[in-house]
């Protein structure tokens, strides 16, 4: 692993046109890449100082390790701290946020997997993660390492060995009975798909209430009590995650601003840096390099 002092050097990619060579803080680093063999595998690592991640998601397993520092981040209605020598484990679907809770910053190392990609390589199926944190700092420097591995491997069976590995280490935190849906899930379910299905267009309070057959605040509320996130929030999530998977299928930003419902590349640009700490360039060119 890094050294917790430095920031390793093929972090700090070359600026691009356009594209701004740090964000909130000239510290801040993140950095994507997505294996060319595997689909619904998207590996992530950063130091961020000063960068506050705003409500997104990955619609993924999100697992990883902190290296150094410590994060705070919200998460289905709480808030957490995940410190140096912990492991994170995020169920998929679930909105959330993230910012330093120490003057230096954090760094960590993540991998975002689809829960098809998890059934198929444990032969599991159900994951669930009752904890978003888990103290285990044995377990989470293993992690960084094999996260390391997968990060530099080349040859797709080197990937898949070591990815093998990588779940090994995570499913002692992880049970198969996934809880009871919440009351309200079946309610807001297809208002979430009204939501997904309809990116582009500019949708009212009144809409959406009609979907899930109640009264426009009465929804409103129970809305917001089952995700921790307003209609709008989890829009603005949708989005970003849809303009994300375009990104990496090689579509123009002009384009994809305009088919996630975004006003403009600028406006593309902005939210996207805010959830995700890399502009749509420089995301595109990570994941497709």
């Amino acid at each position: 692993m890094h050294p917790a002092h430095a920031v390793p050097p093929d972090l700090a990619a070359p600026a691009m046109p356009g594209v701004p060579a740090a964000f909130d803080h000239p510290g801040d680093r993140a950095e994507f890449r997505q294996p060319p063999h595997l689909p619904g595998v998207e590996l992530y690592r950063a130091h961020i100082i000063r960068h506050a991640f705003e409500p997104h998601t990955h619609e993924a397993y999100g697992l990883g390790a902190i290296e150094s520092g410590v994060e705070r981040f919200r998460y289905r209605g709480s808030d957490h701290l995940a410190p140096p020598g912990s492991v994170v484990l995020m169920n998929p679907d679930e909105l959330h946020t993230g910012r330093a809770e120490t003057e230096g910053g954090w760094r960590y190392r993540m991998a975002y997997l689809d829960p098809g990609v998890v059934e198929r390589v444990t032969g599991d199926s159900g994951w669930w993660f009752d904890a978003a944190v888990g103290a285990d700092a044995a377990r989470a420097q293993r992690i960084a390492a094999l996260l390391d591995v997968l990060w530099l491997a080349r040859e797709p069976l080197a990937f898949d060995s070591a990815l093998y590995a990588l779940l090994a280490e995570f499913r002692p935190h992880a049970r198969l009975d996934r809880p009871a849906q919440a009351e309200g899930a079946p309610r807001f379910a297809p208002v979430v798909d009204y939501l997904r299905a309809h990116l582009s267009r500019r949708m009212t309070l009144d809409e959406l209430a009609a979907v899930a057959g109640l009264s426009p605040f009465h929804f409103l509320r129970r809305f917001q009590a089952h995700y921790h996130a307003t209609p709008q929030q989890m829009l603005m999530a949708l989005r970003l995650f849809e303009a994300k998977r375009r990104l990496a299928a090689g579509e123009a930003p002009a384009q994809v601003a305009l088919a996630a419902g975004l006003t403009d590349q600028a406006h593309l640009t902005r939210a996207f840096s805010r959830r995700y700490g890399v502009t749509p360039a420089r995301y595109q060119k990570q994941v497709r390099s």
